[in-house]
C-alpha cells in the first residue's frame, strides 16, 4: 500500500478512537449511577466481546498466532480487565477533572516503557507535543475539578488505571507483528471478560433494577468505545509507534470538554478552552513530521514488526 495513504488511514483510525473514547465519559457518568464499577466493567466487556466475536466470525478470523498470545493475554489483564474496573470506581471517588488529570501520566509511561522496552524513537517534536498536551491536560484538570470532590484513595486508583494503560498498550504492540488488529482486540477483549467474571453476580443482580438507559449506555460503551474504538486503536498502533499513538490520545479531553457542552450543557469556562485547545496543539506537534524525516515514512510502517514479535515470543 501507498505509505502516504497508509498514514492518512492509521491517522483516520486514531481519530475514531479518541472521539469514541471521549464520548464513553459520558456514558460512565451516566451507567456508573446504576451499576458498579465491577458489573459496569463486566457488562462491557460481555457486549464487546459479543460484536467482536460475531465480526470475526464474519470475516473468518481464526485464532491468533502462537507468538502473539502473550501480548494479548498481558493487556487483556491489564488494559481490558484491570484498567476499567480501577478506572470506574476512581470514577467514583473523584470528580471527572481530578480523573482526567491522573490518567493522563498515561501516555507519558507510554513513551518511558516504549522506549524503554520496544526501542521506540522519542524524536524532539513528539516529547515537545507531550510536554504542550499535557500541560492542556493539567489546566482542564484543574478548570474542572471540584473543591472537595477528591480522595487518596479516587487519585491512587486513577493512578493505578493510567499504570495499567501504558502497559497494556507496549504489550499489545508486539502482538500486533503476527496477529490482526481485529484477532488482538476480540481475544484481548475476551481475556478481560474472563478478569472480571468475579462480578458477574453484581452484573445480574444490578441489571434486575437499572434504568433502561443506563443499560443501554453499558451496551454503547461495549459496541463503540470497546469494539470500535479498540479496533481502530490496533489498527493505527500496527502502523506507528506507541509513544506517538500515546500523544495521540491526549485530545481526549479536549473532546470530553466539548461533549459535555454540547450533549450535558456544560458551558466550558475560558481555563478551560485554553486546556483543550493546548491538548489539541499539543498532539498536532507530537504528530507532525520534519521535512527530512517525511520520507522514512515506509520504515515505521508495517516493515519493523516481525523481528519486534520474534522478539517478544
Amino acid at each position: 500500500m501507498n505509505p502516504r495513504r497508509t498514514e492518512l488511514l492509521a491517522a483516520g483510525a486514531a481519530t475514531v478512537t479518541v472521539v469514541l473514547w471521549a464520548s464513553a465519559f459520558v456514558s460512565i457518568r451516566s451507567a456508573g449511577e446504576a451499576y458498579s464499577p465491577g458489573a459496569l466493567a463486566l457488562g462491557r466487556l460481555l457486549s464487546g466481546a459479543l460484536a467482536l466475536g460475531v465480526l470475526c466470525l464474519v470475516r473468518r478470523e481464526g485464532l491468533p498466532p502462537r507468538g502473539a498470545w502473550r501480548g494479548i493475554a498481558v493487556s487483556g489483564i491489564l488494559w481490558f480487565g484491570f484498567y476499567m474496573v480501577v478506572l470506574n470506581w476512581g470514577e467514583q471517588q473523584v470528580d471527572a477533572g481530578t480523573a482526567a488529570l491522573v490518567v493522563n501520566i498515561g501516555p507519558l509511561l507510554i513513551a518511558l516503557l516504549g522506549a524503554r522496552l520496544l526501542g521506540d524513537a522519542m524524536p524532539p517534536r513528539l516529547l515537545a507535543g507531550m510536554a504542550v498536551s499535557f500541560a492542556g491536560a493539567v489546566t482542564v484538570g484543574l478548570s474542572m475539578t471540584d473543591e472537595g470532590g477528591s480522595s487518596v484513595l479516587g487519585v491512587v486508583l486513577c493512578l493505578l488505571a493510567a499504570i495499567a494503560y501504558a502497559g497494556g498498550v507496549v504489550a499489545q504492540k508486539p502482538a500486533l507483528g503476527s496477529a490482526s488488529p481485529l484477532q488482538v482486540t476480540t481475544f484481548g477483549c475476551l481475556v478481560g471478560a474472563v478478569v472480571c467474571l468475579p462480578f458477574a453476580g453484581q452484573l445480574v443482580a444490578e441489571a434486575a433494577h437499572a434504568p433502561a438507559s443506563a443499560t443501554l449506555n453499558m451496551v454503547y460503551l461495549g459496541v463503540f468505545p470497546t469494539a470500535l474504538a479498540f479496533t481502530t486503536w490496533a489498527y493505527a498502533l500496527a502502523r506507528t509507534t506507541a509513544s506517538r499513538m500515546g500523544a495521540t490520545t491526549y485530545a481526549v479531553p479536549a473532546l470530553v470538554v466539548l461533549m459535555s457542552w454540547l450533549a450535558l450543557g456544560e458551558v466550558p469556562g475560558l481555563l478551560t478552552l485554553a486546556g483543550g485547545a493546548l491538548c489539541l496543539a499539543g498532539v498536532a506537534v507530537s504528530r507532525s513530521r520534519t521535512r527530512n524525516a517525511a520520507g522514512p515514512v515506509t520504515v515505521t510502517a508495517p516493515v519493523p514488526q516481525p523481528e519486534k514479535a520474534s522478539d517478544s515470543s
